[in-house]
Parts: structure tokens; sequence; C-alpha cells
């Protein structure tokens, strides 16, 4: 009997990893060197490291990049595809399921309960990715410096690309030692990008939006907190502090890439339809930029102020998800449950690494039965 073609294995594979593939981008990435470098063999140690790398230089979210990654690996672009559309559609189709019963049950005082539980859970799992995402990142007091400006201008209300931007041209500017100059420059150059303003509801421009930040989101999966929150809840006023909580409880419950946060937002501002053009639109960009950066990998880190513009980048966006995680803390720790579900869960990852799903799971429950 013949193997499958390559394609077929890939989606095959991909699928059952997006459905199964609960705990983060780090369980994803575990998860995918097992299967494609000591079970298949499909790549060496060495080639699935360069694609990890690979996915920290571009935008997006680095566990679905990699996917693409070892679809190109393994049939060219048809498999890049293929490998995406995989891993990404079982979680989106999970999460589109999830938030029409939430369109419907939301106001249920059981489900409210729930929720309750789980999101001062939420809360203490972004904190522990900032954290070690912070000792990743703050490796000199240069980085430090400019995550520290990169917060002072999100105090300010600053747009928080220009916040990006101007960290990335900070970093450079130290880099090329003329911080100075390079500030000024960056700053003035990207002064036009002012907050928009409140808008009604639209699925073309929340097709925009959703592309945007897929374009423009380095750093890790949850540095989409701070963009979704400055869109549409801060500036447009689509979504409420409580529904961002939701739908990101939502995202850390499912398997798959944390971006189906997206799909359920999407839903609840669109419907079915609304799901759907938000998926495309934020994991679009994803698509775009491995197949267009995949021949220049080796080459952009090797590259002193490539290199720099990098770390500068993800010290802003280590920024803005102190700056939004503040926020949201406020608005799910509101009493002593709350207070005593998220100390009990910092205990729980910090000191035995219990998985995030079981906490949630926990949680809901602590929430529930609190209330009855």
């Amino acid at each position: 009997m013949s193997p499958p073609p390559p394609l077929a294995e890939l989606a095959r594979l991909f699928l059952r990893l997006g459905a199964t593939s609960f705990g983060g981008p780090a369980a994803h990435i575990a998860m995918m060197q097992d299967e494609v470098v000591r079970k298949r063999g499909w790549m060496t140690a060495t080639a699935f490291l360069d694609a990890l790398s690979a996915t920290n230089l571009i935008p997006g979210p680095n566990s679905t990049e990699l996917a693409m990654h070892v679809g190109h690996q393994r049939a060219g672009a048809r498999g890049l595809i293929v490998a995406g559309v995989s891993f990404i559609v079982p979680a989106a189709l999970m999460v589109g399921v999830l938030a029409a019963a939430y369109t419907r049950y939301a106001s249920v005082p059981d489900v409210g309960r729930i929720f309750h539980g789980i999101k001062p859970v939420v809360i203490v799992i972004v904190a522990v990715a900032v954290w070690s995402l912070g000792r990743t990142t703050m490796t000199t007091m240069r980085t430090a410096a400019v995550a520290g400006a990169g917060l002072l201008m999100l105090v300010s209300g600053v747009h928080e690309l220009v916040v990006l931007a101007v960290c990335g041209a900070l970093a450079v500017a130290f880099a090329s030692g003329t911080p100075r100059t390079f500030g000024m420059l960056a700053a003035t150059a990207l002064a036009g990008a002012a907050p928009s303003a409140a808008a009604p509801f639209g699925l073309g421009l929340m097709f925009v939006l959703f592309l945007k930040t897929g374009a423009v989101l380095f750093g890790s999966g949850y540095v989409l907190l701070a963009f979704l929150r400055a869109d549409f809840v801060e500036r447009l006023g689509w979504l409420t502090e409580q529904q961002l909580l939701d739908a990101i409880a939502i995202g850390q419950i499912t398997p798959g890439p944390v971006f189906t946060t997206a799909t359920f937002i999407g839903f609840l501002l669109g419907g079915p339809v609304g799901s759907v053009a938000a998926t495309v639109g934020i994991f679009l960009p994803a698509f775009v930029f491995v197949a267009l950066t995949r021949p220049l990998v080796h080459r952009m880190r090797r590259s002193p102020r490539t290199a720099a513009l990098l770390d500068g980048i993800n010290a802003g966006s280590l920024a803005m998800m102190v700056f939004v995680l503040a926020h949201l803390a406020r608005s799910a720790i509101t009493d002593a449950l709350t207070l005593a579900i998220a100390a009990v869960s910092l205990v729980a990852i910090a000191r035995f690494r219990i998985n995030s799903a079981w906490l949630m799971a926990g949680g809901a429950a602590v929430g529930w039965m609190a209330g009855r």
C-alpha cells in the first residue's frame, strides 16, 4: 500500500493537532516537534529550530506560522496553505460553536457565575505570560528603557501602532549610537497615526481592523489583547470590558491558536459571517508573511539593525501587555472570591505547573458553586 500524498498527510496531522493542542503556543510547538521531527522525520531538529526562530522575525501567531513552515518544507506553497488552514479550522469551529452558545445563554445566571470564576484565572495566565516574556525580552538596560518609554506613551494615550514603531526605531537608534535623533524622527514621522473615533459597526471595518492586527502583532499572542481592547472597547465601543474578558477566556479553554479569540468576537458582533470575516482577517497576514520571508529568514537575524528593530518591537509589545493587563485585572478581580481564585491560580501555575485548562475548569466550578 502506497503512502498517502504529502498534502493529505499534512491535513490529517494538523487537523488533529488543531483539535487537540491545548496549553498555548509552547505546548503546540512541543507537539509539532514530536510529530514532525521525532516520529515522522520530515525535518531535522536544526531545520525545525530554524523555522521556529523565523516565526519570531515576523508578525503573527508563532505556532500557526510554524505549522505553515512545516507544510512548506513538506509540500511547497500548497503545503503551507494546507497545514496552516488545517491547524486553524478545528479551533475556529469550536470557538464559533461556543460563541453561538454564549450569545444565547450569556444572560443565564449560572453562565455568568461560571465566567466570574474563569476571569481571574485568565488574568493570572496572562500575567505569567507577561513575566515569562519580560525575562526573555528585558536582557539589557537599553531594552528595559525602550519598554519603559513604550509604557509611558501608552499611559499618555499614544496609539499602539505608534508605540510599536517608536520602540523599534529607538532600539535601532541605540544600536546605531544615535538614540536622540532617531527617536525624534520616528515620533515626528508617526505623529499622524491618531486614534480613530467611534463608528457604527460594519463588517468591512471589522475585517480591516483584524487584518491590521494580524499584520503588526509581534511577540506573544497575548499582545492581541492590547489591540482588541484599544480598537473594540476604547475607540469604537463595540465591546465591553466584560465581553472582551469572556472572549479571552473562550480563546484559552479551546485548543489551537489564541488568535481564534477573533472568531469569538466576530460572532458576537456580526454572527456567523462576522466570525468568518474576523478569522480570515486576523490569520491572512501570517500566510503572506511566511510565504514572502521563508527564503530570507536565515539573513534577517544576522543583520544588527534588523535584530535591534525586532528587539525594540518586542519591548513595545511587552509594554502593551503590561498596560492592558492592568486594565483587565480591574474588571476581572472585583471581590474576595475572584482575588482568592487569582491567588490560588498563581501558586498553581508558578509552583506546580498545572495546565491552564485545568485551572480554568476549577475557576469555573468555584464561581458556579459560590453563586448558588
